[in-house]
């Protein structure tokens, strides 16, 4: 049973009489007052901290993922700059290879140049002597045959030959110690022309011989000129292939290492843009957790406020307070004389008398509103009704109490229980509503990605479209203008043609030569024999000369500029074409994220409604269970306490009621 407070009591007393408040009723209208203030500073804190909760966990989210982006870009510098090392080392060691090889090859050039000089000079020194050595046996063998006076002479010449043999050289020395003073006739004469014919025999062998050796050593020297042409020739060719890959290799390493030194600034700068966001995120977490520390220590000091007026408000509206309040403050007394006239102009009974006082001491003592309105009513009722009414509230009570105790058990379970699920299903509300913010976020984020992706592949489209159609024009333009270079050229050189024969014969006419006649009398005409434009007509062929450089230098330098123009177009349409199937693949890419991220949306919402119905529902309960479950002001232990000194006071009313002395009356 619903029963009115003590402050009510007061307030109601205090009406009834229309006088004024007491200091007790004025102190508890202030308390009820800083009650409210707290409850509603407590809860507007309890607002404001939430919305911080809610910033702390978006930033701390968004943070995150910026420096979990920074981390992913980082890392992909790093790769791209240990690729482009890689390739630098890779290009410089090939490069330190080739000019390495270079040197060799230029050394064996040489090398092979001064081997090559020296087998010269030893073949044309061995060419030498056998041409000697022939020439020698050859006039030899001719002065052997013609018996000439000089035989002698040659013998000796051959004998002294280096290339002649040793066994030759015996042969021609035993040959020149014969007698020559010996008769030529038989058979001394033929002894000696026999032996002279083996010496020419040999000598023709020799002479045999040095020619075949001649031969061999003119095929062997060709032979080896051509070798030796052939790996100078070689070697060249390898010398300016690697000097070629050595400049190629270079410009690429140059490329690298400028491209190198680019992405190790932006990964400075990425690391930079990291390390504040890293800081950043620190200090809002450093700031959130000290906040949210302070919050916990804030609202709890409110509570315990809150509590500590309650008590108050309940110990100054107690029966004690009350007591002390009709001792000593007279309006008090005023108000109640005024309020229960009828009940002082009553005539009650000794025991009724007695039972009305230790009813008023036991409502002061413990401070029982009901012992109170019980101690009033036996003031006022007839001593039947009084043991009546006693005996009756006693038996309520007790039906209260268990009454009480079996609904406090239903309480316990059913508040729990929708704490629990008000607790789990708020979180998951917050949550979802987290889940919902950031996919709704990196939605519009990827929407807005592919339409700017999108944007610039139909931006590279109409650049390539238009890159085409200009360079078809210029190609056609070029090709037409050097198609008419060179037949203004062909048509110039005609026209040059034509002039200088026709100023070349002018130059022979002249003036037929007249006797004095007419012609001296007729009016004067010309005096001078007519050869053409001779003055004029070699400055007409002079500009003709430059027409015809001018058209063979718009032929060259519209062919130069066409290979340029074309070699430009295709690495604005490679290049392009790179880029525009990077994007296509980024938009394909960023376009299934987003489906996926959509579809998570869809079914974040279908949860949070879900959810959002289980935790209205839930919250709909506890509200019908406040009124019957949430103490307001009094635990349940304090209840059953002050139950019980109820019942026992009212147990002893009716001992004294019925005649019977207490043992203690505490009067």
């Amino acid at each position: 049973m619903q029963r009115a407070t003590p402050v009510a009591f007061l307030l109601v007393l205090g009406m009834a009489a229309g006088s004024e408040v007491t200091p007790i009723q004025k102190v508890l209208t202030l308390m009820e007052e800083m009650k409210g203030k707290a409850i509603k500073e407590k809860n507007a804190e309890e607002v404001r901290f939430s919305a911080f909760t809610s910033w702390c966990t978006n930033t701390k989210g968004s943070k995150t993922r910026e420096i979990e982006a920074g981390n992913a870009k980082m890392e992909s510098l790093a790769a791209a700059i240990e690729k482009a090392a890689v390739t630098i080392r890779k290009l410089t060691e090939r490069i330190l290879e080739l000019e390495e090889d270079v040197g060799r090859w230029q050394k064996d050039k040489v090398s092979a140049k001064t081997v090559r000089d020296a087998e010269r000079a030893d073949y044309t020194a061995t060419v030498t002597d056998y041409t000697e050595s022939i020439d020698a046996v050859a006039g030899a063998i001719r002065v052997l045959k013609a018996q000439t006076a000089d035989k002698a002479q040659a013998l000796i010449q051959v004998s002294s030959l280096k290339l002649v043999p040793a066994h030759a050289k015996k042969v021609l020395v035993s040959f020149m110690q014969q007698d020559h003073e010996l008769a030529y006739d038989a058979p001394e004469a033929n002894a000696y022309e026999n032996q002279s014919g083996g010496v020419i025999e040999m000598l023709e062998k020799l002479n045999d011989e040095f020619s075949t050796k001649k031969r061999d050593l003119e095929k062997e020297e060709l032979g080896a000129q051509q070798a030796f042409e052939q790996i100078f020739q070689q070697l060249s060719d390898d010398i300016e292939n690697a000097e070629f890959e050595i400049n190629k290799k270079t410009k690429h390493r140059a490329e690298t290492q400028q491209n190198k030194a680019e992405l190790e600034g932006d990964l400075a700068q990425t690391t930079a843009d990291r390390d504040e966001d890293q800081k950043y995120l620190d200090e809002t977490t450093a700031l959130c957790t000290q906040k949210t520390t302070d919050f916990e220590s804030r609202n709890q000091l409110r509570a315990d406020e809150i509590t500590a007026i309650s008590k108050a408000i309940e110990i100054i509206g107690s029966g004690a307070v009350a007591g002390s309040g009709e001792k000593h403050l007279p309006q008090l007394l005023q108000i109640r004389a005024t309020a229960l006239p009828q009940l002082r102009s009553n005539q009650m009974s000794p025991a009724q008398q007695r039972v009305v006082s230790f009813l008023n001491e036991q409502a002061r003592k413990s401070g029982s509103r009901l012992l109170q309105e019980i101690a009033a009513s036996a003031q006022g009722n007839p001593f039947g009704k009084v043991k009546k009414m006693i005996k009756d509230l006693i038996v309520k009570l007790m039906e209260e109490a268990t009454s009480e105790t079996e609904h406090k058990g239903f309480c316990d379970t059913e508040l729990t229980t929708n704490k629990q699920t008000r607790d789990k299903k708020t979180a998951d509300v917050n949550e979802l509503n987290s889940d919902i913010e950031d996919l709704t976020a990196t939605i519009a984020s990827l929407t807005q990605d592919i339409a700017d992706l999108t944007a610039a592949v139909k931006e590279l489209d109409a650049a390539m479209a238009k890159e085409t159609e200009e360079r078809n024009t210029a190609k056609a333009k070029n090709a037409q203008t050097v198609k008419d270079a060179k037949a203004g050229q062909v048509a110039v050189e005609q026209a040059m043609a034509v002039l200088k024969d026709f100023y070349a014969k002018a130059a022979t006419a002249t003036a037929l030569v007249q006797a004095k006649g007419p012609a001296d009398d007729a009016p004067e005409t010309f005096d001078k024999e007519y050869q053409g434009q001779q003055a004029s007509g070699g400055g007409v062929v002079d500009f003709l000369e430059v027409i015809l450089t001018d058209f063979a230098r718009l032929e060259s330098d519209t062919a130069a500029a066409e290979s340029e123009e074309s070699e430009e177009y295709k690495n604005f349409m490679h290049e392009s074409t790179k880029d525009k199937a990077l994007k296509e693949n980024e938009i394909k890419l960023k376009s299934q994220t987003k489906t996926d991220k959509e579809s998570a949306l869809q079914q974040a919402n279908e949860d949070l409604k879900v959810t959002q119905e289980q935790l209205d529902k839930a919250l709909e309960y506890y509200e019908k269970l406040k009124p019957q479950c949430v103490d307001s002001g009094i635990t349940y232990e304090e209840r059953v306490k002050r139950r019980e000194e109820e019942i026992v006071s009212l147990q002893e009313a009716l001992k004294i009621l019925a005649g019977t002395d207490l043992p203690t009356m505490g009067l």
